[in-house]
């Protein structure tokens, strides 16, 4: 089968794992607090429960070394997007809503650590790496796809159950569809579990991508909750989220046009984190135009930090990739887990999201600060950026 039809179909699963199982509760917020369901303070915990379930698949990832133990948790994970998805349709209240996005957390993991380790090297095989760091665009245009949706649900006067199943049915469409084309793993090469290269190097990364999910997380989650109480609850609200989604995928392509080079590839990384934190900084000034600065400079830069991350991290420890992806994905599930936490916090001591706002654009500074020290580069690896 033509290895251009399995990058296709892994760009399908991101997007339908990631667009749809983890980040569908951003647009839903509003509507769930509309409906008294939760409040504020509960979404940043509903929010956390996700991460939490985030960074349990990342950790689990890591010891999926077998093809059995690889294949299943990828079809595992989609199949539990799905069915944890529609599963949503009767869910009601907090603890509901809670365990259900745990669950869509651990599978979202699931399949984005065995995607990237197998679409990446059947995209060098194939001579195309380029077109393997735009599988990572997937997420984007999934949130894309879940933002317009939650628009013409807005539109038609839907409630939130309604959205869910409308999001499980799609999942379940896309699903169908890419499961004879998914990259399968190679029997007879069970994936290393050498270290993953210098530890200091990699646990210096591990800090910076922590304190980037930490940073990027908050916006990420409530960006339609923001904007549907700036706009009072009206449509314009819902296009937010899917312009949100639209840069997200183009920054994956602009920074895949770039010429992989260890010397500068820690300059984009550190342009791209500062870029985040004037965005979530604009998101402070409580207006329309400062939710607009948000998407834009929160937007671009927000797949094409992971995808840099990466990079970096095959520049400084080459051997070892798998392992060093998951140990990195763990860091990167933790900061985001912080986020909701910081957010709920905020929010019952302070009455709104400014805090947790400073405090996230403050680390995104301080991530970029510490790339500052460059870390050694063993070997100038010229393979396709994964997340």
């Amino acid at each position: 089968m033509s290895p251009l039809i399995r990058l296709l179909a892994s760009f399908i699963a991101l997007m339908m794992a990631m667009g749809i199982g983890r980040f569908a509760l951003t647009p839903q917020m509003p509507h769930l607090l509309s409906e008294g369901q939760i409040d504020l303070t509960a979404a940043g915990l509903i929010a956390a429960a996700n991460y939490l379930g985030y960074f349990v698949g990342a950790v689990d990832s890591m010891f999926a070394r077998s093809h059995h133990h690889i294949r299943g948790r990828l079809l595992g994970g989609l199949w539990l997007c799905v069915l944890l998805t529609l599963a949503s349709f009767w869910a009601n209240g907090f603890w509901s809503h809670l365990l259900l996005r745990f669950g869509t957390g651990v599978a979202s993991a699931w399949v984005l650590v065995m995607i990237t380790g197998l679409s990446q090297p059947l995209a060098i095989a194939a001579g195309r790496p380029r077109l393997g760091a735009l599988v990572f665009a997937g997420p984007g245009l999934g949130i894309l796809l879940t933002g317009l949706l939650a628009l013409a649900s807005n539109l038609l006067g839907e409630d939130s159950a309604t959205l869910w199943l409308v999001y499980g049915v799609v999942a379940l469409g896309m699903l169908l569809v890419i499961l004879p084309f998914l990259p399968k793993p190679d029997r007879g090469a069970p994936q290393s579990s050498a270290p993953a290269g210098r530890n200091g190097s990699i646990a210096h990364l591990g800090w910076i991508y922590l304190l980037y999910g930490l940073g990027y997380i908050i916006p990420a989650t409530f960006l339609s909750q923001m904007a549907s109480a700036q706009f009072k609850g009206a449509w314009q609200a819902d296009l937010f989220w899917p312009c949100f989604g639209l840069a997200a995928a183009l920054g994956v392509l602009l920074v895949s046009l770039r010429k992989p080079n260890p010397d500068t590839t820690r300059y984009w990384l550190m342009a791209t984190l500062w870029m985040q934190a004037i965005g979530v900084f604009a998101c402070l000034w409580g207006n329309g135009v400062g939710l607009v600065l948000g998407v834009l400079l929160c937007g671009l830069p927000f797949l094409a930090c992971m995808q840099l991350v990466m990079q970096r991290s095959r520049e400084v420890a080459p051997h070892g990739a798998q392992r060093s992806t998951g140990l990195l994905t763990a860091c990167f599930a933790l900061g985001q887990l912080s986020g909701p936490l910081l957010a709920s916090l905020s929010n019952h001591f302070s009455g709104g999201l400014q805090p947790a706002l400073t405090l996230a654009g403050s680390g995104l500074i301080l991530a970029g600060a510490l790339l500052l020290r460059p870390a050694q580069v063993k070997v100038d690896c010229r393979a396709p950026v994964s997340r």
